[in-house]
């Protein structure tokens, strides 16, 4: 591979603007998350909490999916 062609997650970090958020929204935050749990900094604490987020949706999504794939497996064999 050249060096063009490896793609790393450097190549993909963005800033990132809030809009229509209320610095009363963001003290609460910063205090009642940020502070605790992150130890003030508030790029790890929404960086961590989004990938908690997607990787809760993905186990849901996985979990749901199963269920489906057993439903539609026990309706085959009731038919049957």
């Amino acid at each position: 591979m050249t060096q063009t062609e490896i793609t790393t997650e450097k190549d993909f970090l963005i800033s990132l603007t809030l809009h229509n958020f209320s610095a009363e929204m963001i003290k609460e935050f910063a205090q009642t998350i940020v502070k605790p749990y992150f130890s003030g900094n508030l790029n790890q604490a929404l960086r961590i909490l989004m990938e908690n987020a997607i990787n809760e949706e993905t186990i849901i999504n996985n979990a749901i999916l199963k269920e489906k794939r057993n439903i539609s497996s026990e309706f085959r064999e009731a038919r049957s």
